[in-house]
């Protein structure tokens, strides 16, 4: 997946975030465009395996994700 410096900015501004369905202060976010869309050549190993993770326990674990903007650090 190849994007722009452009779109990789625009990415930086939402994230895809998986809420726990046990846990509502426990949560995993990612980096995304403003349709969800994930860099998974730019994650680390752990980013990737922990996204890949939450994807596959969406209604076990995890409740369906839901992109939003990015709280400014």
């Amino acid at each position: 997946m190849s994007h722009s410096s452009s779109s990789m900015q625009t990415a930086a501004a939402f994230e895809i975030r998986f809420q726990s369905l046990f846990n509502q202060g426990r949560a995993l976010a990612f980096p995304c465009d403003s349709t969800g869309m994930v860099n998974l050549d730019a994650m680390s190993e752990r980013a990737r395996n922990n996204y890949l993770f939450a994807r596959g326990m969406i209604g076990r674990e995890y409740a369906t994700p839901f992109v939003q903007a990015r709280e400014p650090h």
